[in-house]
């Protein structure tokens, strides 16, 4: 192996792996592939490409894109030419795009389709350092001086007889150029850009090579966004494990190809596990009797016969004859909804409930949940097949110390720990404490060493008699819930805990149409009396556990979802409390007025 260094890393796999198969993406109805020869070869052309087009060591190169190959293409040509990646969220506005082109200073920006073309066209001619646009789609169509489609930007590259050049730059390469400055979403203000260096990076592929065994042979789905540092650490492993990434330019489109891709590992935010579990609950508790009961029992067994493995407990002949009729009949279906076997699920970005992962751990299926951010590279925490607890984020990774501060947060210092937010010092300075990083997060250490994520500091909620509500912990309580699609809580320097919910339209629906319930469009539907009193039974089942200044007093369904758009969600998908406070306060005012008044929400006495 080559430096510390992904440029160096890359040309390892190529080399190493030669005709196997790297990537794979559909298009027009087929999967085409990309060997890990050919990607060498398109990595090297575009860091020509970019010698040619002038960028220089240091200088910070765009990619605002949907996930695809080119994406990750563009991503090593970048490092190859010694240059630092700056991904901006496909999703972005063109303010937010705008604003981290003009903070990191881009000198050159790789597009996704005519969407994020327009974008960047909209403020080009105000930021006069950003010189070319690349446009990674085919499609899409150019206009003016030093825009042109990818696949001649690589012809160039590959015409070019800069590799002399390229050898030079990377010759003086070290572990501690900056890889990436990544913009954190934020749920306030403006994002501010995590400065990581090829050093951080490579800390994570040795934690993850502690903890989890991942070959050639393994096959990745690549759907959560690349400019999120979780699915792009992990993408990178991949390739250096001479592994296979298939790209899905939708997210949406995940559930559908699961079973045809295969997967044998891979990484999601919980909302994707939440939907497989919910959708299969709730066909089956639609199902006849017998096959309800069939299921309970098969989950049983399973979760027994997992235990007894992971406890190293005898596994006894009756048991393990339950465990083969019930997973042919039950467990291993369960199994085929997600591609079949896999070596472990990876899980983070934000809370997922036990439920979920006990019901996948019946299933055969072990999700790591693990707990980071932009900032830590990402990974500081995490479950893994030798060593997990369901409900935590697992023990502290290979080389990374965390504690708990008085005040209760999250500190934490090792080499996956950025160098500091790119050009803002004061911003820096504020977010370490005696040499440790502030995470911002609240939790605790139990006596196995395994950490407990109580909830983002800025986000707890302490009511008006001084209670402190933590609704994230609330909010992953929903996740496995058919008819609920998001949820808002609410309360802060109120009285009690209040909640905007958004439905799952096509499950309510379903069910308004199967009870003979009329509705004429979403609005009317939310506010019938027997969709209403439904969801006040579901949330009262889902609070009953809850302690009394932690249960969903009154509620409000909401006939549109939360969008990044609307500018309630971060392009993470978190909530952004504050922001929904203020566009919905006149309906959780309304739920916060005398009962008689409040003909926006719904009441629910405490259990």
């Amino acid at each position: 192996m080559g430096k510390d260094h992904l440029a160096f890393m890359i040309r390892d796999s190529a080399r190493a792996h030669g005709a196997k198969t790297a990537m794979r993406y559909k298009d027009g109805g087929a999967w085409h592939s990309i060997s890990y020869a050919e990607l060498g070869e398109k990595v090297q052309a575009v860091a020509k490409a970019l010698l040619e087009s002038g960028i220089q060591e240091g200088d910070m190169v765009g990619i605002f894109a949907r996930n695809a190959p080119e994406w990750a293409i563009a991503d090593f040509g970048i490092l190859s030419a010694r240059a630092v990646a700056v991904p901006i969220y496909a999703t972005n506005t063109t303010r937010q795009a705008e604003y981290i082109a003009r903070d990191a200073g881009l000198k050159l920006v790789f597009v996704g389709d005519q969407v994020q073309y327009d974008k960047v066209m909209s403020f080009r001619a105000g930021t006069p350092q950003l010189r070319r646009v690349i446009a990674l789609d085919r499609t899409t169509k150019l206009s003016g001086d030093g825009a042109l489609h990818f696949d001649d930007f690589v012809r160039m590259g590959a015409a070019s007889t800069r590799d002399a050049e390229v050898e030079r730059r990377l010759d003086a390469a070290t572990s501690d150029d900056v890889a990436t400055v990544i913009y954190t979403s934020g749920t306030t203000g403006d994002p501010k850009g995590a400065v990581l260096t090829h050093a951080n990076l490579f800390h994570q592929f040795r934690a993850i090579d502690e903890r989890f065994e991942v070959g050639s042979e393994d096959r990745s789905i690549c759907f959560l966004p690349l400019s999120h540092t979780y699915e792009r650490t992990w993408s990178y492993y991949v390739f250096r494990c001479g592994a296979e990434n298939d790209y899905l330019a939708d997210p949406k489109d995940v559930v559908t190809y699961m079973p045809e891709v295969r997967p044998t590992a891979m990484v999601s935010v919980p909302r994707l596990y939440e939907k497989i579990c919910a959708t299969v609950l709730d066909r089956i508790g639609k199902a006849s009797a017998p096959r309800r009961a069939l299921f309970r029992w098969a989950m049983g067994v399973g979760r027994e016969y997992q235990y007894r493995e992971k406890e190293k407990r005898r596994i006894g002949p009756l048991l393990a004859l339950q465990h083969r009729a019930a997973d042919a009949l039950v467990l291993s279906k369960i199994r085929d909804v997600v591609g079949g076997e896999k070596n472990f699920f990876s899980c983070g970005g934000a809370p997922l409930s036990k439920d979920v992962e006990e019901f996948f751990f019946a299933a055969g299926l072990l999700i790591c949940q693990g707990y980071g951010l932009t900032e830590t590279s990402p990974m500081l925490t995490c479950n893994a097949p030798g060593a997990f607890k369901f409900g935590t984020v697992g023990r502290p990774i290979l080389g990374c110390e965390i504690k708990i501060a008085d005040s209760g947060e999250i500190l934490a210092r090792g080499g996956n720990v950025m160098k500091g937010y790119y050009n803002k010092p004061a911003e820096t300075a504020a977010s370490f404490e005696d040499g440790w990083f502030k995470t911002g997060d609240v939790g605790a250490i139990d006596e196995d060493g395994y950490l407990h994520i109580t909830d983002r500091i800025k986000d707890l909620i302490i009511t008006s008699h001084g209670k402190n509500v933590a609704p994230q912990h609330i909010e992953a309580m929903f996740g496995s819930d058919p008819y609920v699609e998001q949820v808002a809580i609410l309360g802060d320097k109120r009285n009690y805990v209040s909640a905007l919910v958004v439905p799952s339209f096509p499950a309510l629906e379903q069910h308004a149409r199967e009870h003979g319930i009329a509705f004429a469009s979403r609005e009317e539907l939310v506010t019938r009396p027997e969709i209403v009193a439904l969801y006040e039974g579901r949330i009262r089942a889902l609070c009953k556990d809850l302690a009394g200044y932690e249960q969903i007093k009154r509620f409000t369904l909401v006939p549109g979802e939360f969008t990044q758009e609307g500018g309630e969600l971060t392009p993470t998908l978190k909530i952004k409390r504050r922001f929904v406070e203020q566009k919905y306060r006149a309906v959780i005012d309304a739920m916060y007025a005398a009962p008689s008044a409040a003909a926006a929400g719904t009441s629910i006495r405490s259990a």
